[in-house]
């Protein structure tokens, strides 16, 4: 098997990105069939919980309070809500239900809320995994008492080019929740966007730092610029697609246990670079016509492509507790769990 390191150097990394491309393809797909089956791809489907209103000024972000995207705000879900829409994903092929809320943090006035929901998507037999921004300590472990198995958190780019996109939250602070939720026995989900205006060594960096964490990432979302409109990165140049493949070709390499996850942006690729991405290591997706707010593939579409290369739907299916039976059987008893739990006022995973 491939060596798992874990001290990779930016220039080691610069150096595979600059490999002759059908050397790294070769070498990302060798990799590849060691750990995963060739034709296997995990899905998932990802459900805004929370829209909009974020305090954060990510550049890329329409869901930041601070840029006129003409973004509708609303309020936390209802649990039983959520589970209706775990259903459907489940119905259309998903094995894992992710949920996301545009929050610096989750308070503790909706963390009840929120366990529900990872309680009840976990019953219908799904794997589930959350984006709520930064945690704490005791938040990750209340996420992962509730049985949460995902939670993700992006790094975004490398630690030199994050304050050209981000100002009010430091990569310290990233690395931090990527540390509570380890502890706390959760798998990590964290990668980065391409596209934002960040050079060759940026991209080097920002994969030697998710390879070099203590434990590799079990997920890592590779996402693409989507731009949007009011947002500071809307006029942002396009990325080559052979940089965005070799990315991913690398990312195998160094991570190679990992799923690695073709995310945000897959609208704007062509069927052939999506399959480029996958011979290059991507074996995981995200189903669904919408990305928390920013367009997807829909699914028929995805399983048309599925269809023509020969892949397969990996299924991951979890055994879920069985504790919230009674809750979800008589909502009107447990009317608190159902309440609207936001009265006031995140690209991909």
């Amino acid at each position: 098997m491939s060596t798992v390191r874990h001290d990779w150097t930016v220039e080691e990394v610069e150096q595979l990105l600059n490999t002759p491309f059908n050397d790294l393809l070769f070498q990302a797909q060798t990799v590849h069939r060691e750990y995963h089956d060739p034709n296997a791809v995990q899905v998932s489907t990802l459900l805004s919980i929370k829209t909009g209103a974020c305090p954060e000024d990510c550049a890329y972000c329409p869901q930041s309070a601070r840029y006129d995207t003409g973004l509708e705000r609303e309020r936390l879900m209802e649990v039983e809500a959520v589970i209706e829409k775990a259903k459907a994903a489940k119905a259309a092929g998903s094995d894992r239900f992710c949920m996301g809320a545009a929050w610096r943090s989750p308070r503790d006035k909706d963390m009840p809320y929120v366990l529900a929901m990872v309680k009840g998507v976990k019953e219908l037999g799904l794997e589930t995994c959350m984006t709520l921004g930064m945690l704490d300590d005791k938040k990750a472990d209340a996420l992962a008492e509730a049985g949460l198995d995902y939670y993700n958190h992006n790094l975004d780019t490398s630690p030199e080019f994050y304050g050209e996109i981000i100002t009010t939250r430091t990569y310290s602070d990233r690395l931090n929740t990527l540390a509570n939720v380890r502890n706390a026995g959760m798998k990590v989900c964290s990668g980065g966007i391409l596209g934002m205006g960040e050079s060759h060594k940026d991209r080097a960096g920002l994969l030697a730092q998710l390879a070099n964490l203590p434990v590799h990432p079990d997920s890592v979302p590779i996402n693409q610029l989507v731009k949007v409109a009011g947002t500071p990165l809307e006029t942002q140049g396009d990325l080559d697609p052979l940089d965005f493949i070799r990315t991913i070709a690398a990312a195998r390499i160094m991570m190679p246990a990992s799923h690695v996850r073709l995310s945000a942006g897959r609208e704007e690729m062509s069927e052939e670079m999506q399959a480029m991405c996958f011979f290059a290591g991507a074996n995981s997706i995200f189903y669904g016509e919408c990305l928390l707010t920013t367009p997807n593939p829909a699914a028929n579409k995805d399983q048309d492509l599925f269809r023509k290369l020969g892949i397969n739907s990996e299924h991951r299916v979890t055994k879920a507790p069985q504790e919230l039976d009674e809750i979800l059987a008589q909502p009107e008893q447990n009317a608190d769990l159902f309440y609207d739990a936001s009265q006031q006022s995140a690209q991909t995973h």
